[in-house]
């Protein structure tokens, strides 16, 4: 159980390498970056109701009851026949039918509301795919500092192991000379099996983490870090990424809350302006083939149109009612968020001091615990000292070195969350 957990098949060399990784594979980048597509294309659907349409229908059109009477495509029939003038155009049969139509929206409040409402829609999706980037920064950060701990936590549990083996040979001399007893060898003996469970807790961590870290970067196996890793410089690399926010207001996810209250605002006036009339201007031009010749236009007609809604059968006070429901969702979401925003930024900042205390009273603790462990086996060793002692300061000592260890990282953990709570990440 000494042995070291065998290295993980791939390993992280730098920040830079990890991050790479994770702009290339990640599934939440790539489903924010769908989002803006998506709302771009809702943007310009929009806007598409306001701008001018133009169609164009081509057919074909046949009576096979009457082959000699012109048929226009999808019923009808056109008037003409075979008893016309010589020289006098008229209709052919078969029949073809060429009609261009051209509508443009001239007043249609609710087709601008609903454009402001796909605009502000299109920007929260661009604040939500910064904010996406920045907790993934802040996650893979996160994933890597547990991943060093957890190493290093593993290779600590080994030493503890390897000074509980040391302790249960000297209490076994110690037994066998005749200065100690039975009731020391298993006190001893079982201090080894708490550190042995310890070690197997640890290496489990460890994989976890590994596996944890493999996720973060696209990977369905574990991933390691190489003992190189500059981990102490994590929070200067991570300034090189992002940037610090002037206002919290300012936070990608703020904004994107605010974007969505505007939205559904927006949608909801869009479905109150049903109420309003519509004016549209519409042109269309009809031809169709003739014989003798190729063929004449023979309409072309301009028309105003103007729409006055009466009665839908309440839809439109139902829909009106849905996203005033939506607004007040949205708004409340938003003042939620507020307020979890500014409790994550004071906890961000009061862990900095407080990881900095812990860190300070582990490593004194740690100091202390190793000179009463050398103490208590020096005493145990002269016969002044009893197993219990000897159990219980190994106990400590190998707590002491964990606890140390873990505030280290804590403490990195901790400058790395108060920077990004606060900054703004644009890859």
């Amino acid at each position: 159980m000494l042995t070291p957990v065998p290295p993980a098949p791939e390993q992280v060399k730098t920040w830079d390498e990890a991050l790479t990784r994770v702009r290339q594979r990640s599934t939440d980048l790539r489903s924010a970056e769908a989002g803006v597509t998506r709302a771009q294309g809702r943007w310009r659907q929009s806007l598409g109701l306001l701008l001018p349409n133009a169609r164009a229908t081509a057919g074909l059109g046949v009576d096979v009851l009457h082959p000699d009477v012109p048929s226009a495509a999808g019923g009808g029939v056109v008037g003409g026949g075979t008893s016309a003038p010589p020289g006098v155009k008229v209709p052919s049969a078969p029949l073809g039918t060429l009609s261009a139509s051209l509508t443009q929206s001239i007043i249609d409040i609710s087709a601008w509301r609903g454009l402001s409402s796909a605009k502000a829609t299109e920007a929260a999706s661009v604040a939500n795919l910064q904010d996406v980037q920045r907790r993934l920064t802040q996650g893979l950060a996160q994933v890597l500092v547990a991943t060093v701990a957890a190493e290093r936590a593993a290779e600590i549990n080994r030493v503890g192991l390897r000074q509980a083996l040391e302790r249960q040979a000297l209490t076994q001399r110690s037994f066998e000379l005749g200065a100690g007893t039975q009731l020391d060898v298993v006190r001893v003996s079982q201090d080894v099996a708490v550190a042995r469970q310890s070690l197997v807790a640890g290496d489990e961590q460890l994989r976890r983490t590994r596996e944890s870290l493999g996720l973060s970067l696209g990977e369905d196996h574990g991933v390691g870090v190489t003992p190189d890793f500059n981990l102490a410089g994590l929070v200067e690399q991570t300034r090189q990424e992002c940037a610090p926010l002037q206002d919290l207001s300012a936070r990608s996810d703020l904004v994107a809350q605010r974007a969505n209250v505007d939205a559904a605002r927006e949608s909801r006036r869009q479905a109150s302006a049903g109420y309003l009339p519509t004016l549209g201007l519409s042109t269309t031009l009809l031809g169709f083939t003739t014989d003798p010749g190729f063929g004449r236009f023979a309409t072309w007609n301009v028309s105003a149109v103007l729409s006055v809604p009466l009665w839908e059968g309440g839809q439109r006070g139902g829909l009106v009612r849905e996203r005033e429901g939506i607004e007040q969702q949205a708004a409340q979401t938003l003042e939620a968020n507020r307020r979890n925003v500014s409790v994550e930024v004071s906890r961000a900042r009061r862990g900095v001091e407080v990881a900095e205390a812990l860190l300070k009273t582990a490593a004194e603790s740690l100091e202390l615990a190793d000179r009463t462990d050398r103490l208590t086996r020096r005493a145990f060793e002269v016969g002044r000292g009893s197993s219990l002692e000897l159990v219980q300061s190994g106990s400590a000592l190998r707590q002491a070195q964990l606890a140390l260890i873990l505030r280290e990282f804590e403490l990195v953990q901790a400058r790395l969350d108060a920077f990004l709570t606060e900054a703004r990440c644009d890859w």
